[in-house]
């Protein structure tokens, strides 16, 4: 079985925090009042079914949703010790968030030399917002990054359905990674 380290990473008020619970099983309800974490909180659940590697298999997922005040970046270096991805959450009906992006990619993604596979953008759209599911207007090293809209009040399941899409490809690579390393031995 595979384990993957996925960080949920974005602007403050992104919507991260309802999105992991939403993926992880974590609640039954969504929504509730607003409540910023502070520094990061670790959901782990089993996700069966993956079919990344040409076959399905189960990956044992570590979901860490990691806080958007940048009052936290001297903590990123420990977040993202070991991660296998990166889902970077954004509100598309703010500006602000467009632009900050590119920082979130630039030093989550960037850094890591993640490849594109490990990355995926959520616009995630609040409850009760005129959902436009255009492509927003992105830096251009973002558009090469696979994007799912995700609305939780009008299609939650599309948004589990991008994601488990998502973390097969995840293992796809950590699949790869795994031979590569194995030949290496053995040659």
């Amino acid at each position: 079985m595979f384990k993957a380290k996925i960080l949920i990473i974005g602007p403050s008020e992104s919507g991260k925090t309802v999105l992991a619970n939403f993926l992880s099983d974590t609640v039954e309800t969504i929504g509730g009042d607003y409540s910023p974490t502070q520094g990061v909180r670790i959901l782990e659940f089993e996700s069966q079914n993956l079919s990344g590697t040409g076959k399905n298999v189960a990956c044992e997922v570590e979901l860490w949703d990691c806080a958007g005040d940048l009052r936290f970046e001297s903590c990123w270096p420990a977040l993202m010790k070991d991660s296998n991805g990166v889902v970077i959450i954004f509100n598309p009906d703010m500006p602000s968030h467009l632009k900050e992006v590119e920082m979130w990619h630039s030093s989550f993604v960037s850094s890591q030399g993640l490849q594109e596979s490990q990355c995926l953008l959520m616009a995630h759209h609040k409850p009760g917002s005129a959902a436009d599911n255009s492509r927003p207007v992105l830096a251009s090293q973002l558009n090469k990054l696979p994007l799912i809209h995700s609305n939780l009040e009008e299609d939650p399941e599309e948004a589990r359905q991008e994601f488990h899409r998502y973390l097969g490809s995840v293992v796809r690579t950590l699949s790869e990674s795994r031979e590569r390393e194995e030949m290496s031995i053995i040659t």
